[in-house]
């Protein structure tokens, strides 16, 4: 039976040990409760780090076989691996850079051995439980090697990822020394999640601009298999945060608070330790409130919980040293004989506590500088039954894309959190209760489960489709196959594109003229007369003419907009439009006049930039920013773009060659059609051929064709096996 296998950094209990004795305790993240449904069941298992440093065989085999009944396998890691894969690089590096702090960032190359190293041995663990049919979901930056590792080994296996914090803009990514490898591992993938579509694009901008594989929307190409980004935004048990409001223990501790608060409006902030949280910004603001609004003197609580963290490290001990000093001074200078305004507390709480909180909070003030998602906000949100209170939330966190009914602010604009704790602090409790639904609506529906369910559920539409996608190579039988039926035919319609199928590529492109070996074999194939063989390129008409025009073909040139009988004239498709060319060619020289090999290739009705001469890396790089700056001109002026092999061109929309094979088709019924192609302009004609047609793409798998061929060389043998015939 086949199985899933999650894999994080932290397995889903806590490990604690007090008399020598070791105890598991169920972690209350939201992702040991999301993913709690899915570990359980079955065979399937989940693989992490045990949260300590297990000393001794013996030991770990102890604690192996405990975990083991709960379907947990550990990866044990000795402290020099945690200090230097998960607070070196994990924590030095990936998360300042991904939290868009990176002067926070500390480029140690043992670190980066060792997060290498590490995340090694989480794959050599996978590899040892996976077996063909499972499937993997590996989960966060501490692991983005992984999906690479695995995939190396075992190929055809389901793979998934998420990331659950921001993903950085690609300006910001690419000051990693280690990015291109970062991005080939979480590659492996087959599905890559994020929480917001910022994220999505983000990832895509690095991996075209640092890689050199192309983008079409969010689904990528790499080598021969589709990869797909795509946003999930995480939920949380919403239903367990509604329970807890009537559990007669949290009734307890609501009723205490209000005793103890006495009537006065409690805003609540809680966060973990981090510089990424904006809890100095929020206090700021707390601070300008209360000395531009003395009305609020006595009137309002800041309830602050802030969660220990990391406070080994100097940047969050001396965040700690901030946030405490800030605190003294706030309520030394406002503070009153019965009233304090900050309570502040440095520890963790268990849920019984916060869901009170939660409860009776008026406010719930959640400003962090950058999040991946903030499940703080919507545990809030699901702890509000009655409908009421405000969430003021920060526009930087990822919940901000689905509750839009908070108050949003800036978490820099200390003068603008101050204004929404006002508006807050008096909304109405109609206005209060119709914001409040909205987000509970969205919080109850989007719920945890929801999200595990629609992850996965298109984890297997990514890998029906990259099975859809797949050509069949043309072996012995299939060639036979095709033989039978070019045998048995009595009207045959023979579609080759040009460059890369009837013969290779030149760095010159004038150098890639017809040879006396293809001219005899193509005129061997009309000169058969059921046949009618047509030369389908994206080359300009008078270059064709040149090459064929003597010859009993038919030609359709650049993509379709000229078109030449076997007998008569050059045609053009009527009213095409060149007025958009002038912009579109100083664009393109921009980019020629920084890339030294490329050149542009002017057409009737289209203008190509070639790096088929470009240096290696750099040409996929240039063509991926020009395919960027292009759009605003695609979408200006109705154009089309074609990303093919080594060229960028861009062309009027109504020409393709899909539209130029539809035309063919359209007087005649032939009983036999092959098409051969090796670009991503010869999918337009795999795809406007009809279903009994052999279509044929050169180079690769990944293609709306039946089947594919290595390379040129191929194709000319599989011809001459049917000309022969």
């Amino acid at each position: 039976m086949n199985k899933t296998i999650i894999v994080s950094n932290r397995l889903p209990v806590k490990i604690v040990e007090e008399n020598n004795e070791l105890s598991f305790i169920p972690s209350e993240g939201g992702l040991a409760t999301g993913l709690g449904s899915i570990y359980k069941e079955g065979n399937n298992i989940w693989i992490g780090w045990p949260g300590v440093d297990v000393q001794g065989e013996r030991e770990q085999r102890e604690v192996t076989q405990r975990l083991k009944s709960l379907n947990l396998i550990p990866v044990f890691l000795n402290k020099e691996e945690i200090k230097r894969y998960y607070e070196g690089f994990s924590n030095e590096v990936l998360w300042p850079i991904f939290h868009y702090l990176s002067t926070y960032a500390n480029y140690n190359y043992q670190n980066w051995l060792a997060y290498v190293q590490v995340n090694q041995k989480f794959a050599d663990i996978i590899l040892r439980e996976l077996n063909p049919g499972d499937t993997v979901w590996v989960h966060d930056y501490q692991l983005l090697l992984v999906p690479g590792l695995i995939r190396l080994k075992q190929p055809e296996v389901s793979i998934a990822f998420f990331n659950h914090i921001p993903f950085p803009s690609q300006e910001l990514f690419r000051l990693i020394p280690w990015r291109k490898e970062l991005l080939r591992g979480m590659l492996g993938a087959d599905l890559l999640g994020f929480h917001t579509f910022d994220d999505v694009r983000h990832f895509l901008s690095a991996a075209t601009h640092l890689l050199p594989i192309h983008a079409d929307a969010n689904r990528l190409r790499v080598e021969n298999r589709i990869v797909l980004a795509e946003p999930f935004p995480m939920g949380m048990d919403s239903e367990k945060f509604s329970r807890l409001g009537n559990d007669p223990e949290v009734l307890a501790h609501i009723q205490n608070f209000k005793q103890n608060f006495n009537g006065k409006k409690i805003i609540l902030s809680i966060d973990r330790l981090d510089y990424s949280k904006g809890i100095i910004q929020r206090l700021n603001a707390f601070e300008l409130l209360l000395s531009k609004n003395p009305e609020y003197i006595e009137q309002v609580t800041l309830y602050m919980i802030v969660v220990p963290s990391r406070d080994t490290v100097p940047q969050y001990k001396r965040l700690k040293d901030e946030i405490d000093r800030l605190v003294g001074h706030i309520n030394a200078r406002f503070r009153t004989f019965e009233w304090h305004p900050i309570a502040y507390f440095y520890h963790g709480y268990p849920i019984e506590i916060i869901s009170a909180l939660y409860n009776v909070a008026d406010v719930c003030l959640v400003t962090p500088m950058r999040d991946g998602m903030n499940l703080v906000s919507k545990e809030y949100v699901a702890s509000r039954n009655d409908n009421t209170g405000v969430l003021i939330l920060s526009e930087m966190a990822g919940a901000s894309k689905e509750l839009n009914d908070a108050l949003l602010v800036n978490p820099n604009n200390i003068s603008e959190i101050r204004k929404a704790l006002i508006t807050a602090l008096n909304m109405p409790k109609a206005e209060m209760e119709e914001r409040m639904k909205a987000m509970r609506a969205v919080v109850f529906k989007f719920n945890i489960k929801h999200w595990v369910k629609i992850f996965m559920n298109r984890l297997q539409d990514v890998k029906q489709m990259q099975k859809n996608s797949m050509a069949n190579l043309v072996k012995a039988s299939i060639r036979l196959a095709i033989q039978e039926r070019y045998k048995a035919a009595r009207n045959r319609l023979l579609l080759f594109d040009y460059d890369g199928t009837l013969v290779g590529f030149k760095k010159e492109i004038d150098e890639a003229s017809p040879d006396l070996a293809l001219y005899n074999l193509l005129d061997a194939f009309v000169a058969d007369k059921k046949n009618t063989l047509v030369i389908i390129s994206g080359r300009k008409h008078t270059t064709l003419e040149q090459w064929f025009g003597a010859k009993n073909y038919t030609l359709i040139a650049e993509h379709g907009a000229w078109k030449k009988n076997s007998v008569g004239d050059w045609e053009q498709v009527p009213g095409l439009s060149t007025n958009w060319k002038s912009e579109v060619q100083k664009l393109m020289e921009d980019y020629t006049d920084k890339t030294p090999g490329s050149f542009i290739e002017e057409k009737s009705y289209s203008l190509a930039w070639h790096y088929r001469k470009v240096q290696k890396g750099l040409g996929s790089l240039r063509a991926n920013e020009l395919m960027d700056n292009l759009q605003y001109h695609l979408n200006a002026y109705g154009l089309k773009m074609l990303d093919g092999d080594k060229v960028v061109e861009v062309k009027n929309a109504d020409v393709n060659k899909g539209r130029a094979t539809l035309n063919l088709l359209h007087d005649t019924d032939y009983d036999f059609i092959l098409a051969i192609g090796d670009d991503r302009t010869d999918e337009d004609t795999f795809k406007a051929l009809p279903e009994k047609a052999i279509s044929i793409k050169v180079g690769s798998n990944v293609s709306a064709a039946k089947y594919y061929l290595e390379d040129q060389e191929e194709v000319r043998d599989l011809l001459t096996f049917l000309v022969e015939t």
